[in-house]
């Protein structure tokens, strides 16, 4: 079909030339170097970009990450296949041992010893409730039985594995062999049930550590006890009781008496049933005593050494197998014994897990008495003091550690880099590969060192309960950021190189073993023992043809301990095959391996090092980007916190993890830090006061800006910016601050400029009502003190403006309208009500004082006689008050008695109606401020009178909800403007219509006389308006003032209450007071031109003062009289009685006049 569709001149294509493969493959090159040039110009502009100090790993740059460990899914029977079935057996049995011990391990690992050691953690020690204990123990009690069952397990496989090597190695003449053993040492099978002993002696030491578990123990028992007694009471049956106390007495004596160890070793080994001889057997004692001695010079030559890497663990392992020899064969060998304990004098202590520490010398000097007994004491007590004098030495020699290791790592990452960003060329692709390797294994033992110089110190100084210096704390927690940069190095890239690196070490291995293979065969003479060997040889063959997984590595491992006897490899061959199979157990495990020494999930049992820490940091923020890595650290003990049963969920104790830490983050970081730039900002901004000393030079200064520039630390679920929590830290202080005190705010928002030029803080706008510089006292000060305000302050009536009487300073403070509507502006009109409502309180209480001022009984009759004398003598005085009378009057109140400043009752009651008059004053004030401010408001609108109507306009147009929404909301407020500019209340008409009626009832009679006190009233206030204006001129200004307008307006205020407008103006009081001071002038003046002839000098002098006296008195009067008038005009003065009286009955035509504009 396809070749009817073809033109005939295409035919000829067909035919393959092999140039469009050529083409194809010029075209890949291109395309790969574009790929690779591009690829390089993104990360030149993206370094270029980037906002981020130093190289601190960024998982947000790295978010995948390979699993390196090789996987198959075949089965250990599957890659042993020979055709020799016995050693099939041997090697498989072996093998399949080794892996339950590696399974049994990793349990114990990642469940067991994570579930004893974080039993009674996440809980305050203030909240624990009565009982918690007990229930926490209750929870726990299914975790302990399955760790029972978990030992069991284990004393079964060691005993298997002990038989399994009894058996191979028979010293019984009859036995038969199974395989020829005499040159075969198992070595990695002991060093696999050495592993198996440590697991338990780690058991026993985390029991013998931890009181806590102990203690709640035997609450337990009490617990159960008093059940015992009552079970009715907790509702259990007493059938089930016993069997669990059984069970508990069994839990108790296998795992919490500290003799998991000492039970497996003491176990029964030689079981007639199984038939192998194993305490009799002297060719395995002398097998297992040589493994033991192997191991251990292996362990020996590079324990404490750079190039260590795991020969702590197996020291422990070594330990625990020595003891179970001991306890099997009941033979010691003291060489070896004293080896063992000699290493303790270079290793005092290993971590066996988290912050478990074990002593080595404590543990052989105890599990084998016998022995310690032959060794000298002072030997012993030397390696006992050998601890404290390797602390000491610790101690002295960590920050030269941490230094020389900064610098090991940092050489280290810079191969890192050269090798990984290096292309590969063909030709030296082998020694490119070794090169990386090297380097990787390197890292490695970097981590391996500085993850163990950091345990054994922090541990052994816990658990020997010495106090550590903060020296100290701080190298080892550079250490511990050190480790966690070691532990993201482009791990993209690493990955990439591990499969080749293990493909190379597997080729150099089969040619090491294809050598001595063509040997073997090569050798004619044929015996079983060389079958056995070239059978090893080939099984070790097939199972490096794969992926490189830990049971190919086993198998070839135990292959191997058949193939190498014989000689089959020379001696400068062995080791470089033993090197290189160690090299393909590292590469292959890498990824494994770094995570394991870099988890510092042990940091939570010392997390009482992260306050120091971050103090060092706050101190040193120069580099403050390593903050990352204790977070990473810190982040570690997660995992393994899961495994935490003794509360109802393991979030609890996590919850409880992240608020500690977070606590301590934000005590000893954020908060001073928050603290420090505030304290900066405003020093900076103060610089014109006279401040403490700030010369950098003396005090010393930090650069806070550093902490801003670091990335999100990510914890737990959340991530904290310190720049974004300092930021909203500074902007919730100003907001409230300025909140508090609004004429601050100019400071406040250069405080913000600063911030944001000093450290790059990007801060929000308060957006607060911002007060002018003329706001003067605000009015809700006033309002809130207004008893205090109308005594202090003094009014004018003319200009409308409060001047205060006195002050400390060198100034008086003024209040006017500008200032009142600035105000307003501020708080809203609503203030104005309020204000108002805060008088008529105000006005309430000085009334009360008013009204029992004039029922005085002395008070009363002096008024009631001078009416009646007013009345009867009025048409002689030609209806005027005489002025003597109101004179005499204000004398006679002083003999009543004065206050110890001078004042009489009559001073005192001027004063009242001075603060009356002043409060009313403040009230036209406000009125006219708030008139003020509605019409700067409203100034914007064209025409008040013809206002459209925004929100039809909108829906015409037929715009969006939300803008119809914000045009009602415009109609609104243009609305409220307009009602309020055109009227303002008439809160006077309001404060009159409230008190007037109570005033002028039958029951307040006794105020009817008011009209009449206010003749001697004016007296007294004209005396003491000059006495104050007098003072005006002298260098005492105490008491000066040159206005006092509020008592006009009290007086006009009052004598509207009581309607007493047309019986004040009957005494025609003023005219009296013009025509005595008239007539008394013109005597003056008669007197004058009388003396003018005699010539008497000093007569004239007196007489010209005299006129100036009157003169002044008379002005005074004077200013009175037109004050009290225009303080009348604001009551409606301009009404008589009798209209008031048809206004309010309605007979008016219904229409109120309008009150006389206010100035």
């Amino acid at each position: 079909m396809a070749g009817e569709t073809i033109a005939p001149d295409w035919e000829f294509d067909r035919f393959d030339d092999g140039s469009q493969k050529i083409h194809t493959e010029v075209q890949l090159k291109n395309y790969s170097r574009f790929l690779e040039e591009y690829t390089s110009q993104l990360r030149g502009i993206e370094e270029a970009l980037d906002d981020a100090v130093g190289d601190v790993w960024d998982f947000t740059l790295d978010p995948i990450a390979l699993k390196l460990l090789p996987y198959e899914q075949s089965s250990i029977l599957e890659l042993i296949k020979t055709d020799n079935k016995v050693l099939n057996k041997v090697i498989t049995v072996y093998a399949a041992l080794c892996s339950e011990v590696k399974k049994l391990k990793y349990e114990a690992e990642t469940k067991f010893y994570n579930g004893l050691l974080y039993y009674g953690e996440g809980v305050s020690d203030t909240s624990v409730v009565e009982g918690e204990s007990q229930i926490q123990m209750g929870r726990f009690i299914s975790f302990l039985q399955e760790l029972s069952c978990f030992v069991s397990r284990c004393y079964e496989v060691v005993v298997n594995i002990v038989h399994q090597l009894a058996a191979l190695y028979n010293s019984n003449k009859g036995a038969t062999k199974i395989i020829e053993s005499s040159g075969v040492h198992f070595q990695i099978v002991y060093e696999h049930l050495g592993e198996l002993l440590v697991v338990l002696l780690t058991l026993d030491e985390i029991m013998e550590n931890h009181g806590t578990l102990k203690d709640h123990w035997k609450m337990y028992k009490r617990l159960l006890k008093s059940v015992h007694h009552n079970p009715g009471k907790f509702s259990i049956p007493e059938e089930k009781l016993k069997p669990f106390e059984k069970l508990l007495l069994k839990l108790e004596g296998q795992l919490l008496d500290g003799m998991i160890l000492q039970a497996c070793v003491e176990q029964r080994f030689d079981d007639p049933g199984e038939g192998v001889a194993v305490a009799k057997n002297s060719a395995f004692a002398e097998e297992f005593a040589f493994n033991i001695r192997t191991i251990f010079t292996n362990v020996e030559s590079k324990v404490g050494e750079p190039s260590e890497i795991d020969q702590r663990d197996k020291y422990a392992g070594v330990c625990g197998l020595f003891v179970l020899h001991f306890h099997i064969f009941r033979s010691v060998d003291k060489k070896l014994y004293k080896a063992l304990l000699d290493v303790c004098k270079k290793v005092p202590a290993v971590t066996l897990t988290a912050n478990i520490i074990w002593f080595p010398d404590t543990f052989l000097i105890a599990k084998i008495p016998a022995a310690a007994k032959l060794m000298d004491k002072k030997s012993l007590q030397a390696i006992r003091a050998q601890r404290d004098t390797y602390l000491q030495q610790r101690a002295q020699t960590l920050t030269k550690d941490v230094q020389s290791y900064y610098v090991f790592v940092t050489s280290w990452m810079m191969k890192m880099e050269s090798i990984l960003s290096k292309e590969h060329k063909s030709d030296k692709l082998a020694e490119d590969l070794n090169s990386r390797c090297n380097v990787f294994v390197q890292g490695i033992l970097y981590a391996y060192s500085i993850s163990t110089i950091i345990k054994t110190t922090m541990n052994m100084y816990m658990s020997m309960q010495r106090p550590m210096t903060k020296t100290s704390v701080k190298a080892l927690c550079r250490l511990v950021e050190v480790l966690k940069h070691t532990v993201h190095r482009r791990s993209m890239v690493v990955a990439d190189s591990v499969s080749h690196i293990t493909q190379q070490l597997q080729s150099q291995a089969l040619n090491a073993i294809g050598n001595a293979k063509k040997r073997v065969i090569s050798d004619k003479k044929y015996s079983e023992q060389r079958l056995d060997v070239l059978s090893s040889l080939v099984l070790a063959e097939n199972a490096l043809c794969g992926p490189s997984t830990k049971e190919r590595r086993l198998v070839v491992s135990l292959a191997l301990c058949v193939g190498t006897q014989l000689k089959t490899f020379k001696d400068e061959e062995l080791l470089p095959l033993q090197l290189v199979l160690k090299k393909l157990d590292l590469i292959s495990e890498l990824s494994e391996r770094v995570k394991l020494q870099c988890d510092c999930s042990f940091l939570y049992w010392h997390r009482a090092v992260f306050p120091i820490y971050l103090d060092d940091v706050y101190d040193n923020a120069v580099d403050a980007a390593r903050i990352h890595y204790m977070f990473s650290a810190l982040r570690d003990s997660v995992p393994s916190m899961l495994h935490a049963k003794h509360m109802e969920s393991c979030d609890q104790l996590l919850e409880s993890y992240d608020k500690e830490i977070m606590d301590v983050f934000n005590e000893h970081l954020l908060d001073k830090l928050c603290k420090e730039i505030e304290k900066d900002l405003r020093l900076s901004v103060h610089t014109h006061l006279k401040l403490d000393d700030r010369n950098p030079f003396k005090v010393g200064m930090k650069d806070l800006a550093h902490f801003f520039s670091l990335k999100p630390i990510r914890f737990f679920n959340r991530f904290i910016h310190i720049k974004a929590y300092v930021t909203h830290y500074l902007d919730k202080t100003f907001y409230n601050l300025t909140t508090v005190a609004l004429h601050d705010w100019a400071t406040y928002s250069e405080m913000r400029n600063l911030a944001t030029q000093r450290y790059g803080l990007t801060m929000t706008e308060a957006h607060l009502p911002s007060q002018t510089l003329e706001q003067g006292l605000d009015v809700l000060e006033i309002m809130r003190n207004i008893h205090v305000f109308v005594s202090r302050y003094l009014y004018n009536l003319n200009n409308q403006i409060f001047i205060e009487k006195a002050s400390n300073n060198k100034h008086l403070n003024t209040i006017n309208i500008r200032h009142i509507a600035n105000s307003i502006r501020t708080h809203g009109t609503g203030i104005m009500n309020t204000t108002v409502n805060f008088t008529y309180q105000f006005l309430r209480k000085k009334f009360y004082i008013f009204s029992q001022f004039m029922y005085d009984e002395h008070i009363k009759s002096r008024l009631i006689k001078d009416i009646r004398f007013f009345r009867e003598t009025k048409d002689q005085s030609d209806q005027k008050y005489p002025f003597e009378r109101a004179e005499k009057f204000n004398r006679g109140i002083r003999k009543l008695g004065i206050t110890p400043d001078g004042q009489s009752y009559l001073d005192q009651f001027r004063q009242l109606i001075s603060q009356i008059g002043n409060a009313m004053g403040y009230v036209r004030m406000i009125r006219s401020g708030g008139l003020h401010c509605c019409s700067s408001a409203i100034r914007f609108v064209p025409d008040l009178e013809d206002i459209v109507n925004f929100e039809e306009l909108v829906k015409e147009e037929g715009l969006s909800e939300e803008t119809q929404k914000a045009a009602s909301v415009l109609d609104v407020v243009l609305g409220d403007l307009t009602s309020n500019s055109a009227e303002g209340t008439e809160y006077f008409k309001k404060l009159v219509a409230v008190f007037a009626p109570e005033f002028r009832s039958a029951k307040n009679m006794h105020l009817r006389n008011f009209y009449m006190i206010v003749p001697p009233l004016t007296v007294n206030f004209v005396e003491h308006s000059i006495s104050c204006k007098e003072k005006l001129n002298k260098k005492n200004k105490t008491g000066a003032a040159f206005t006092d307008d509020g008592f006009a307006m009290g007086v006009a205020y009052i004598l509207k209450l009581l309607d007493q407008y047309l019986e004040f103006d009957s005494l025609h009081w003023f005219q009296a007071v013009r025509d005595k001071y008239k007539k008394e002038m013109n005597a003056v003046v008669k007197e004058q031109n009388v003396q003018s002839s005699s010539q008497d000098e000093k007569l004239l002098q007196t007489m010209n003062l005299t006129q100036k006296r009157l003169d002044v008195y008379l002005q005074e009067f004077e200013l009175l009289h037109f004050s009290l008038s225009s303080a009348r005009i604001f009551f409606r003065a301009d009404k008589t009685a009798a209209e008031e009286i048809l206004e309010k009955k309605g007979a008016l035509d219904g229409s109120t006049p309008t009150e006389p504009a206010s100035k």
